[in-house]
């Protein structure tokens, strides 16, 4: 490992120590982890610092140490996150559709995805953005990410422009009940909130495969997957955090939406 990698490594796991609310997400592991049905609601950038991983339901995409991938806004997708020789260790950045908006218009159809190094300019801005991310205010991050953005484009990586998905009606949903988990809003609240009827919100649903229901769970389920890789909460609270009265309710559907349990998973986190 280079001293500029460690430094980045450094400056991430501690940031990701503290309380503060941050623009990235530092998740790591010391056993390899395989998680099934992973959503992607959010473009996302993973950066890998330590180990490899593995995505798609045969490792299509691999990722070795020192690289980065962009993740559409895409449905779902397998990963498996192997450790190194000590850990696993990456840094997570969700961007904002609006972000993209910094880059040129988007030729031909959506790319899944877009991989490439992690080289010396984008390790240096990476460095910059994750220090920098522990005094400015959250009203500036939008700027940090589309910097982000177009460093990578002009890295060379221009099919960076085709990346995100304009967000469909599910990612709309997402987005309202992911705001507030406390409180299971109502079919007619939701249509209410976009504007439409509650009978042509269910058919535009229908039209893209999914139902509320199906939405509800994906987004608590989701969030709870984030707090299990990136807290130390007891089960029970990251379960009410997500909107669930039962801790055995939530590690029935975890199981089987993502193929472990939150405690096997958590388990993965900590050194034998």
């Amino acid at each position: 490992m280079s001293r500029e990698d460690s430094r980045l490594i450094v400056a991430a796991k501690r940031a990701a120590g503290t309380a503060n609310v941050l623009p990235f997400s530092v998740y790591s592991s010391f056993c390899e982890q395989k998680i099934v049905n992973v959503p992607i609601f959010k473009p996302m950038l993973i950066c890998v610092l330590e180990g490899s991983k593995k995505l798609g339901s045969k490792g299509e995409i691999e990722c070795p140490p020192g690289s980065f991938v962009v993740l559409s806004n895409h449905p779902s997708i397998n990963m498996r996150n192997i450790p190194g020789e000590g850990e696993y260790l990456a840094l997570i950045v969700e961007f904002e559709h609006e972000d993209f908006n910094c880059l040129p218009p988007r030729q031909g159809r959506t790319e899944p995805s877009v991989q490439g190094p992690i080289c010396d300019v984008f390790r240096k801005t990476l460095e910059q953005f994750v220090e920098w991310s522990g005094f400015a205010p959250p009203a500036m991050w939008a700027a940090r990410r589309q910097e982000i953005l177009q460093l990578i484009y002009h890295l060379g990586h221009e099919q960076i422009t085709a990346v995100a998905e304009p967000p469909s009606l599910s990612h709309k949903l997402h987005g309202l009940v992911s705001a507030d988990f406390a409180h299971d809003m109502n079919a007619d609240v939701l249509a209410a909130r976009l504007a439409l009827s509650e009978s042509t919100l269910r058919r535009k649903l229908a039209a893209e495969g999914t139902t509320l229901q199906a939405i509800k769970d994906r987004a608590r389920l989701a969030h709870g997957l984030h707090l299990v890789q990136s807290t130390f909460e007891p089960i029970g609270r990251v379960a009410e955090r997500c909107g669930y009265q039962s801790q055995s309710r939530f590690t029935d559907k975890f199981k089987q939406f993502f193929g472990v349990t939150p405690t096997e998973l958590r388990k993965t986190r900590m050194r034998d």
